[in-house]
């Protein structure tokens, strides 16, 4: 009853039914001071431990745990040190001590914690510390990156444990050192289904699947984490097909998805476009787990992408109050990216008024929004909030945004004072915006200036040079025309055979316009749609 209270946070009721206890053991002591430290009141759990008629091994465990929750590492560490004293050699204080040494791990104090460590293995002292000690002090290694310091360590180990082992290859694979990763695992003894999840995970972290998969293939049994690992390997590779064939494998041996399964294959139908199996997935999720907070934000990822966006919508508003600023980027983004700016807009305003902070995603889809309703200033306008009101310097993406509301809207010329005005080199996507925006308006002065910057960024790239002779065609200056086609041809830069001039104006258009100013994953799947078109118009010979 006294946990029971103290949990709720009714300190008060905990209290008074411990004063009412005709007797206490050391645990009701235990309880109190507990729950004293889970509501923060760290004087009166000392006053309480202080006053203890008896103490045992679980009472300094307790109090140094809460100690550390309440950032109070070294009032555990004078209260060890004095119950050392006081003790003995009566209680075992090395799980406390170990408790202590995570602790220091937790808020990055390295040094302090291999001082108590170092002090725990001495010859002084009655106790000696465990294997658990040395993982410990090996975890905090591998979370501070010193992964050299952490090899020391081990080697220097009479005793280990799976944990060790696994501790350090999962070190290694942090470090992105698959090598020594590989030696460590063949040294295993018998290496458990941890290991071997740990270098699938590895494998694919470093793009490496085929590796990946002969690991998976090899394991002598497999788990959840296995299946998981393997298919978000797929996923982040972008080998969607693969994720989709392991997932039916999966399926006809017998194991059951879970919520990350299931993020992953909404991962590969939002990048495949791929609505048919994505409403496949909702349905299998709805059956088999609740939807957690990611998983409903992959959900309405997944609908908005294949431009869905109502039911993105109805997802996102079943979520009430379980939302974060995932959920909220991933509606905004979808409303905006998909032309629908007045309500990408609106729930912009909601967000705040929900006191959800927007990030630098936000307002990326924020600005896309502004530049296909044409609301210059109030383009302007968040663009200044940004820094002022949410302290987020804005990156080469707003400014390529912040390019595109103007140019979209004949403001060529002050688009190109923002470029000028940029703290960095202006990329590929500023001057493909201020190219795509001279192209639709016939700026013709400073089409050539984005498209001689393009020509410099992506020297074997077509599309800046092609773009120019439309526009210079357009506009009946051929002189000017054919002087592109010759610059072409000098540079040795050619378009692909078979394609005619309207249909390579499309896949400029794609990579050029406002489209990259929010997700590159659309532009994708617009580019693949051209290139079917064009196999099926060099088929039929029509000239396009």
């Amino acid at each position: 009853m006294i946990s029971g209270y103290a949990r709720n946070g009714l300190m008060d009721k905990a209290l008074s039914l411990f004063s009412r206890m005709e007797e206490r053991n050391v645990v009701s002591w235990n309880a109190i001071i507990s729950g004293f430290l889970q509501n923060g009141d760290v004087k009166s759990a000392i006053e309480f431990f202080d006053k203890m008629p008896e103490r045992d091994a679980a009472s300094f465990s307790a109090v140094v745990s809460g100690l550390i929750d309440n950032g109070e590492s070294d009032e555990a560490l004078r209260l060890l040190h004095e119950g050392r004293r006081k003790c003995g050699d009566k209680i075992d204080l090395v799980h406390a001590y170990n408790t202590l040494i995570a602790g220091y791990s937790k808020r990055g104090r390295v040094d302090d914690a291999r001082r108590l460590f170092d002090q725990i293995r001495g010859d002084d002292w009655r106790f000696k510390c465990n294997v658990v000690s040395w993982n410990t002090m090996i975890m905090c290694y591998v979370k501070a990156g010193d992964i050299l310091s952490a090899r020391e360590l081990f080697d220097q180990m009479m005793e280990r444990d799976m944990f060790s082992w696994n501790t350090l290859i999962s070190g290694y694979i942090s470090s992105l050192d698959m090598k020594e990763a590989s030696k460590l695992f063949l040294r295993i003894p018998n290496p458990d289904i941890m290991s071997w999840n740990l270098m699938i995970s590895g494998f694919a972290q470093m793009g490496n699947m085929e590796l990946a998969q002969t690991f998976f293939v090899r394991m002598p049994q497999r788990n959840q984490v296995s299946w998981n690992s393997i298919i978000a390997g797929y996923e982040e590779n972008a080998d969607y097909e693969g994720a989709i064939k392991l997932f039916i494998q999966m399926q006809r041996e017998g194991g059951k998805p879970d919520r990350h399964t299931f993020s992953s294959l909404l991962s590969v139908c939002a990048e495949f476009v791929a609505l048919h199996l994505g409403t496949q997935i909702h349905q299998q999720v709805t059956k088999i787990v609740t939807p957690d907070v990611p998983l409903n934000n992959s959900l309405i990822t997944m609908y908005a992408r294949c431009g869905v966006i109502l039911e993105a919508r109805i997802v996102f508003d079943e979520m009430k109050l379980r939302k974060d600023v995932i959920s909220w980027n991933a509606v905004i983004g979808g409303y905006a990216s998909h032309g629908f700016a007045v309500e990408a807009l609106e729930l912009f305003r909601l967000m705040k008024q929900h006191n959800v902070r927007p990030t630098y995603i936000t307002f990326i889809s924020v600005f896309n929004a502004c530049a296909h309703a044409g609301l210059v200033e109030l383009g302007q306008m968040h663009f200044k909030s940004m820094v002022s009101e949410f302290g987020i310097q804005p990156g080469i993406e707003h400014f390529a945004s912040l390019v595109d509301i103007l140019g979209r809207n004949g403001q060529a010329e002050e688009a190109m004072d923002v470029i000028n005005r940029m703290p960095f080199e202006p990329d590929k996507a500023v001057w493909g915006a201020l190219l795509g925006a001279c192209r639709l308006h016939n700026n013709v002065k400073l089409a050539r200036v984005a498209a001689e910057a393009l020509m410099r960024l992506e020297p074997e790239s077509s599309a800046p040079y092609l773009l120019l002779y439309n526009l210079y065609a357009d506009i009946g200056l051929r002189d000017e025309a054919t002087e592109i086609k010759m610059l072409m041809e000098r540079n040795n830069v050619g378009k692909e055979p078979g394609y005619s001039m309207s249909l390579w104006d499309v896949e400029i258009v794609t990579n050029t316009s406002g489209l990259h100013d929010y997700d590159n994953r659309h532009r994708k799947g617009l580019v693949k749609a051209t290139q079917g078109l064009r196999e099926q118009w060099t088929r039929s010979g029509e000239d396009v």
